[in-house]
């Protein structure tokens, strides 16, 4: 059993002395494993770093085996966030929860193909981070656990969408939410539509939306924690969105 085609490696992790087990993900194959003779070596410690894409070849005798792994690079995505705290909190990320959250060997190549956009795009940092979340949002679909922007849960308006319910991933506008207003998440305008310009605090709040629902319907069924790379991410953006609104105090007063 082999094959070959373009992959994202996800995670990597010693095996023995020298070698590493590497997580990669393709568009046909999904989610593969395999072991990468001198993974861990000066040659080849470069070329396996999460959040790289790389001409894969995997083989093993038997299919449900774990087989091993070589690869070439074609773009180093981790080499170029290196040096910015935020897009390497973002690259981490992404990586993690695809990583993570994806059953094994089951493609899902909408996933992929946003991962092959957003991993580039990273170098422009901050800007970013609404890609992210809406990569986020794709993934949630793809699992089988969709939300639904469309139109309000109440009242079917398609207009005035600020908050989206938490049980059922619904938006809902201001007037239908009410006295229940503080118990629905936010819902950031750029979610809606791309142009809409989006900040700090609009980033946070589309974090924890998605965080809320891949905590509870993707990890939560299988009694396990956001992946920490994921919850580091989102505190980052809370900070810069608790700084921002500081600055933003102090120029008004």
């Amino acid at each position: 059993m082999e094959w070959e085609a373009p992959a994202i490696v996800l995670d990597i992790r010693p095996y023995g002395e020298g070698d590493v087990v590497a997580t990669v993900m393709t568009q046909a194959h999904g989610l593969h494993r395999g072991l990468v003779r001198g993974g861990g070596s000066r040659a080849q410690a470069s070329l396996w770093l999460a959040g790289n894409m790389v001409q894969a070849r995997w083989a093993a005798r038997l299919a449900d085996q774990l087989g091993g792994l070589t690869g070439e690079l074609i773009h180093a995505g981790a080499a170029q966030v290196l040096d910015d705290p935020l897009a390497l909190a973002m690259l981490s990320s992404c990586c993690a929860v695809a990583e993570d959250a994806l059953p094994e060997r089951m493609p899902h190549p909408g996933v992929f193909s946003g991962l092959l956009t957003l991993i580039p795009s990273l170098v422009l940092g901050e800007r970013q981070l609404g890609a992210l979340v809406r990569w986020e949002v794709l993934l949630l679909a793809e699992l089988g656990f969709g939300l639904d922007f469309s139109a309000c849960a109440v009242t079917g308006r398609r207009d005035g969408l600020v908050f989206v319910s938490p049980r059922t991933g619904r938006a809902v506008t201001a007037e239908a939410a009410g006295i229940w207003a503080s118990r629905l998440l936010p819902l950031p305008g750029f979610l809606l539509d791309e142009a809409i310009a989006a900040g700090p605090a609009d980033w946070r709040d589309g974090l924890r939306l998605t965080g809320h629902f891949l905590a509870r319907d993707v990890f939560g069924h299988r009694h396990r924690p956001l992946p920490y790379a994921r919850r580091r991410l989102e505190d980052r953006v809370a900070d810069l969105a608790d700084s921002q609104e500081k600055d933003d105090r102090t120029d008004d007063a």
